[in-house]
């Protein structure tokens, strides 16, 4: 056995405006993208000119280092620092270009040598960088790097005045690739460097916010234009939906009131050519189907008309009560048995009372039809507390459907009855729908029909 749920729609959904949202989420999209590719880039940028920095002056210091055998020799602690030859070593550090203080530290961490004498000899606290370039490590940052706390020391009569500058850690060695004998320390104010860094920055910042505008624009331009073809697109394949609907309900009533005026004609011709009883007879016939052909225009003029969403508390039980006395004399005719399990303090449900009338006497209809002669019809409500729902349950012992049947039983204009118009259920299922309910429905050949219809607690 299958069973076949109908969707619950949104609630009057506003028509999803393409331009609109890619102007607003595109925008914050690319500005996004823009501005985090600008900082990547521009601390790429950053690093790599700081580093090349780091690597032309440990280049230099190495070189004089291997020159100056005196220098070698004052590393090792083997000289004071005295002598021309060793002054001029360190002269040639400390004269660098653009060097505002060169710092010369041995293995132990002591400053031995300083262009501030007063810094001289003095051991300064947790130097992470100072143990890195002991190490063998270059380490090479700006003045805003991380850690400004652990250098203010080293920083006194120097940050205050000298604007931006770097500050290299320089491993020495006694040789290219021999040991770290100790590490020189210089801060440096390449003004060069800061306009390069600036100029780098400012072209990598705009650059990012022109690309990022011109590709705004472009697929913004794109999804306009998107956005232009698919309403268009919409405008058709709603004419044609309409068209399409409008061709089926003129099939359909078409087939369905073919038969009743040939009834009906049949039974005018019989009445002027027969006796006062069977002209009565024909009279009744053709009251019959005239009542036919105004419940089909009724519930024809009832699908195609917009439904309220305005709902009140209704009282299940007292509609099926309604609709099973509606039914007692049909049922009696057909031989039908009725089971009626519907509690008296069945809660109320949210919705409309005559339209869910109108539900419940479409569904009672169906089910009556699918039994020729003889047979039984359940109707049971109970109250489900866990999802605050109400829910009602019609079941006929008729022929049942096929799973073909099943999947299109909510169409509108299908029918399986020779004198349906197919609008019962598919109307049944927007009223209900439109009041926050669910109707499924469980059949399989032979197996008779379950209708079951669920709406939530008032």
């Amino acid at each position: 056995m299958t069973t076949t749920f109908a969707p619950i729609p949104a609630q009057a959904a506003v028509p999803f405006n393409l331009s609109r949202w890619f102007a607003i989420v595109g925008f914050v999209s690319i500005a996004a993208v823009s501005a985090v590719t600008s900082l990547l880039l521009s601390h790429f940028l950053t690093e790599r000119m700081l580093r090349q920095e780091g690597v032309l002056t440990m280049e230099f210091v190495q070189s004089v280092v291997i020159a100056e055998r005196s220098l070698r020799a004052y590393f090792l602690g083997e000289r004071q620092p005295e002598g021309e030859e060793l002054e001029a070593a360190l002269r040639h550090i400390s004269a660098m270009p653009d060097v505002l203080r060169a710092n010369i530290y041995n293995r132990d961490r002591v400053l031995i040598w300083s262009s501030d004498e007063k810094l001289i000899g003095r051991r300064f606290g947790p130097n992470p960088e100072l143990d890195a370039a002991l190490s063998g490590q270059l380490v090479v940052h700006g003045d805003d790097e991380e850690h400004p706390e652990l250098r203010k020391e080293e920083h006194v009569d120097l940050s205050d005045d000298a604007g931006f500058f770097v500050e290299v850690y320089v491993p020495v060695r006694d040789s290219p690739r021999g040991r770290v004998i100790g590490a020189v320390e210089l801060y440096k104010n390449p003004k060069a460097l800061a306009e390069a860094l600036a100029t780098a920055r400012l072209f990598t910042f705009g650059g990012a916010a022109v690309v990022g505008l011109f590709l705004y624009l472009t697929l913004f331009g794109l999804a306009r234009r998107a956005d232009r073809v698919i309403r268009a697109q919409q405008d058709r394949l709603v004419e044609n939906e309409i068209l399409a609907t409008v061709g089926e309900m003129g099939s359909a009533v078409a087939h369905g009131i073919r038969n009743p005026l040939a009834a009906i004609r049949s039974s005018a011709e019989l009445a002027l050519e027969c006796t006062p009883e069977l002209a009565r007879e024909s009279a009744q016939d053709i009251i019959a189907e005239a009542d036919r052909l105004e419940e089909w225009v009724r519930n024809l003029l009832s699908y195609a008309r917009p439904i309220a969403a305005s709902s009140q508390a209704v009282a299940l039980r007292a509609l099926v009560t309604g609709a099973v006395n509606h039914f007692t004399r049909e049922m009696e005719k057909r031989g039908i048995t009725g089971r009626f399990d519907v509690a008296h303090d069945l809660p109320l449900a949210k919705g409309d009372p005559l339209l869910l009338g109108q539900v419940l006497h479409s569904v009672m209809a169906n089910a009556v039809e699918a039994i020729q002669q003889g047979g039984t019809i359940e109707i049971a409500g109970k109250t489900d507390a866990a999802r605050d729902r109400v829910e009602l349950t019609i079941k006929d012992s008729g022929p049942g459907m096929s799973a073909d049947q099943l999947k299109r039983v909510f169409t509108p204009f299908y029918t399986t009855k020779p004198k349906g118009l197919g609008v019962g259920l598919a109307l049944a299922k927007r009223i209900v729908e439109r009041f926050g309910g669910r109707i499924a429905i469980d059949s399989a050949p032979g197996a008779g029909t379950a209708v079951r219809l669920s709406m939530p607690i008032a």
